[in-house]
């Protein structure tokens, strides 16, 4: 299984996602401005991912501030934080690995150092509930796809697995168990413009486990719907607002607008920790735009010609009325029921 974010020693190893599918590399994290860099270059990119290097990059900053006293502690504590928060405005769980962080250097008694120790115990621990919360998720999303007499044939957009995640997935946590219970022929990547995720990391993914996959780019979606080659689509979710409304990467509501249209089911698989119940709608969700040059080059080489104007939003909200179901590690809900079922959001709950 593949693990892109490790605690190592003094030191957080994250895989560079920047440098696959050619390679397979580590950088080494041991200051919080460097865990800043890396989750706002997408070194480390997937929101439960983000979380988990968010929670060591807030011990990674206790490390470094220089007090015994408490209170001046807990301000500098504070401003790592903040600068942890402002790498990425769309995924929920940055935000509540740190205030899950914050609230435990709050509330743990005793000296400094102790409140280190503390911390460093919480990181790892939302480390291992990840990975234990993504393998519920994709057996409790097996449960739910389409019981059919063949194999299934399902879609994905760009990457919900290990990578994004501690570890096993969101979304391909969800693949991965349907393959692993012989209920899977192939796994269907839209490509996801512009960063390519689903091409780059999804397919790669696939390939280092065995499953059999074939990316299309994200416009043939519908041409392979309207030529019954997909059963069902089954994405992530970057947040999830309290009406069931879900921001997820640029495409993703394209995609359910024709998944509706061809009265194929759309699921979205997504940790509790993503349920962000302080929205009550996707309205209300902050939307990252990102360089313009993600869409006008590739690599060293200019695509669009010089004087074009661009816009790069890099996630979109689906509506709630498009999604047949979230599925989460409690099990497949109704984006209606969530806020009766989820009153608290925070995954240590």
């Amino acid at each position: 299984m593949l693990y892109p974010v490790v605690w190592r020693d003094d030191r957080v190893a994250l895989i560079d996602q920047n440098r696959l599918p050619r390679e397979l590399t580590q950088v080494e994290i041991r200051r919080s401005d460097d865990m800043a860099m890396a989750i706002k270059t997408m070194i480390v990119r997937g929101a439960p991912a983000i979380g988990v290097a968010a929670a060591y990059g807030m011990y990674l900053g206790a490390r470094e501030i220089e007090t015994r006293d408490r209170t001046a502690f807990l301000e500098r504590l504070e401003a790592v934080g903040q600068m942890l928060r402002e790498t990425r405005p769309t995924a929920v769980n940055l935000f509540w690995a740190i205030e899950r962080m914050l609230k435990v250097a709050r509330t743990t008694p005793g000296s400094v150092e102790q409140v280190r120790q503390t911390l460093l115990e919480t990181a790892k621990a939302i480390n291992a509930e990840d990975i234990e919360t993504c393998q519920a998720i994709g057996d409790r999303g097996l449960e739910v796809l389409p019981n059919q007499p063949g194999k299934l044939r399902l879609l994905t957009h760009c990457n919900a697995g290990a990578l994004a995640t501690a570890g096993y997935g969101t979304a391909l946590g969800v693949v991965r168990s349907a393959y692993t219970a012989g209920r899977l022929e192939r796994l269907y990547a839209d490509e996801t413009r512009p960063r390519l995720q689903g091409a780059k990391l999804t397919t790669w993914e696939c390939i280092y486990d065995g499953i059999p996959v074939t990316v299309i780019t994200d416009s043939m979606a519908a041409h392979c719907m309207q030529q019954t080659m997909i059963d069902a689509v089954v994405v992530g979710a970057d947040r999830i607002a309290a009406n069931g409304d879900t921001a997820n990467k640029i495409g993703t509501y394209s995609l359910a607008l024709v998944a509706k249209a061809h009265n194929i089911p759309f699921f979205v698989a997504a940790p509790k920790s993503t349920v962000d119940l302080s929205l009550s709608n996707g309205s209300q969700i902050p939307i990252e735009e990102r360089d313009p040059a993600e869409i006008y080059q590739i690599g060293e080489t200019r695509l669009v010609p010089k004087g074009a104007e661009f816009y790069n939003p890099a996630f979109d909200v689906t509506p709630a009325e498009l999604i047949s179901a979230i599925i989460t590690e409690q099990g497949a809900i109704a984006p209606g029921e969530l806020q009766s079922i989820f009153a608290n959001p925070s995954p240590a709950s």
